[in-house]
């Protein structure tokens, strides 16, 4: 599709600017030196020019090495809950006081909150150590000690001017009428899915606020579990998580045998006393259980505490009331990480590929393809790795298979999780570049097209071979588990749910298809484009009978006044206007 108006590497620096004003956080790095911060004070910022993601440059850093130096972030952190007229340079002195401050932010959730990171460890515990727990007089509290802490305003009446108090950010996606906003004004279909990408990716503060709160619950954990690390994992680290997502955790109890250092001497060898339990699940279930019940009793703001424990997967399901998140948490999970990890390694080969995954997940919702409730629907990660299958049909490919990313690993790459084989090579610079240079446009065409006419009645998605095959079974959507390859992870999908996508994506290749190259004006509220996808259903069926009823070509045009009366003629000239508007 034809560019519209000024170029783009024009206007999107311009646009980007305009738009950090709402959505970028107020932060204030220091960058102590040789601190995370000072690796990664840009890491999630915009580029301002045509590359479709702020995480270009972290995406070429090892996966592992990113999730330890977040960790280590993390543990020089607070989270404070802090009075509404807080005056940000005398809060900063007052804290100062325990040592050098690296970063900090505010933002609101049920009060508002500042996560301040220290330039090192040891300031945290001096704060702490001037912390007390409070006086309550109606209601008892319980003495529990963390880095989640409470500020109060010894003489309120003291603040200075407005001026000063603490400005916050936004933790939230644009609504959808902004949304449609910034997709009117882009210049083009490739524009529209990097704006809407740019919109929807997870801050830079969001990335370190879920690392924080999975870092205080591991402070919980280790109560009972010294050593133990709490990890995320999914959309909160694989680079495809957008504001407002689910934040999954995972128990990892692996760290605690690595810690012991054994000194045997002569014929003796210690052990600890355990106690022992029929079977892994078991252990899973009385572990969980035991630490959804600390949480619920002892956890500072974790509130709604639900035990799943009877799961295929036992959890345990909790609000973090501080940071607004939603929150899962697992044990004895690592091949979900790996699952992670290898989408961190997609996302990072080519900068279209997480564009497409976010288009296509926000079209999945806005037509209610996929639903945050357990059911029959199609879900975030089936539709990442339907993204990825069809990128590797491409000719030329531009994502390699996973037996392909398997052979490439070295030794240091070779995993096996609970005797299935998770190798793939971790270093992204080891990995050739696709030579295909398709734009974002015909990608989100050809894709609906791909899976409007794929043969789910007898082929399954293999991201492994990158290649169909045929069915094991007759789940109505067959795609196989990268990792565990008996699994399908679209079992739960029903064949009306798989229809529905299936004419969704006929109806939204035909849109692309009938797109005019000549866009309406910036100032038109006629939405185009990505903007036409996301109209609620209603308004996508009007939008189908207009576009089915206008003449797909001049010569047809011409045709067909040369045999209508002119009564028709008079019609026809009304017939191909644009009569849809985003208040639909």
């Amino acid at each position: 599709m034809a560019a519209r108006g000024v170029g783009l590497l024009t206007r999107l620096p311009l646009r980007s600017q305009r738009r950090s004003r709402v959505q970028r956080s107020v932060s204030r790095p220091l960058s102590c030196p040789g601190t995370v911060a000072a690796n990664f004070g840009n890491e999630e910022q915009p580029s301002g020019g045509a590359e479709t993601g702020s995480e270009d440059q972290t995406l070429k850093r090892r996966f592992s090495e990113v999730q330890k130096e977040r960790r280590e972030q993390a543990q020089r952190t607070v989270l404070i809950h802090c009075p509404n007229n807080i005056n940000e340079k005398k809060f900063l002195k007052y804290l100062s006081q325990h040592g050098p401050i690296n970063n900090h932010f505010f933002y609101e959730s049920f009060g508002l909150y500042a996560v301040v990171e220290f330039c090192q460890k040891d300031s945290v515990n001096s704060l702490q150590n001037g912390t007390h727990t409070p006086n309550q007089r109606t209601e008892p509290a319980i003495p529990f000690k963390s880095r989640f802490l409470n500020l109060k305003l010894k003489n309120p009446s003291n603040q200075i001017p407005e001026q000063s108090y603490a400005q916050t950010n936004n933790q939230s996606p644009p609504s959808s009428k902004k949304l449609f906003e910034l997709l009117n004004y882009a210049e083009s279909v490739d524009d529209q899915l990097n704006t809407l990408l740019k919109a929807f990716q997870l801050t830079e503060e969001n990335v370190r606020l879920r690392h924080l709160t999975c870092s205080l619950i591991e402070d919980i954990a280790a109560a009972y579990f010294p050593g133990c690390v709490v990890r995320p994992f999914g959309s909160s680290v694989n680079t495809f998580g957008k504001l407002g997502c689910d934040l999954d955790m995972f128990l990892d109890l692996d760290e605690v045998g690595k810690l012991n250092v054994h000194k045997d001497v002569g014929n003796f060898s210690m052990e600890f006393q355990v106690k022992n339990v029929p079977s892994e699940r078991i252990a899973t279930q009385k572990i969980l259980s035991v630490i959804g019940e600390c949480l619920d009793n002892f956890g500072p703001g974790c509130v709604g505490v639900q035990k799943i424990l009877n799961a295929r997967c036992p959890l345990v399901r909790f609000s973090h009331q501080a940071s607004g998140f939603q929150c899962d948490l697992t044990t004895n999970n690592s091949i979900a990480l790996k699952s992670s990890e290898l989408l961190y390694i997609y996302g990072s080969l080519d900068s279209r590929v997480r564009a497409l995954v976010f288009t296509v997940r926000c079209w999945a919702r806005a037509h209610s393809l996929t639903s945050s409730i357990p059911g029959a629907w199609i879900t975030n990660f089936s539709l990442t790795v339907m993204v990825i299958f069809f990128l590797q049909r491409r000719s030329p490919p531009i994502l390699p298979t996973l037996d392909s990313l398997k052979s490439l690993a070295g030794a240091e790459d070779r995993c096996i999780l609970d005797g299935n084989n998770c190798t793939f090579i971790r270093d992204v610079y080891k990995i050739k570049p696709s030579r295909n240079t398709e734009t974002l446009e015909l990608l989100l065409k050809e894709f609906f097209e791909y899976f409007g006419n794929f043969a789910f009645n007898k082929n399954s998605i293999n991201i492994r071979q990158g290649r169909e095959q045929n069915k094991p079974d007759s789940s109505p959507l067959y795609i196989q588990n990268p990792f565990e390859t008996s699994l399908n992870i679209s079992k739960n999908v029903s064949q009306s749910q798989l229809q529905k996508f299936v004419d969704l994506a006929r109806d939204s290749a035909w849109i692309l298809e009938q797109e005019d190259k000549a866009q309406p004006s910036p100032s038109s509220k006629q939405p185009w484009g990505l903007a036409a996808l996301l109209l609620p259903p209603g308004a996508v069926h009007t939008l189908l009978s207009k576009k089915r009823k206008k003449p797909v070509s001049e010569k047809v045009k011409s045709l067909l006044a040369s045999i209508k009366s002119s009564t028709a003629d008079t019609s026809k000239g009304t017939r191909g206007k644009r009569a849809f508007s985003t208040q639909a």
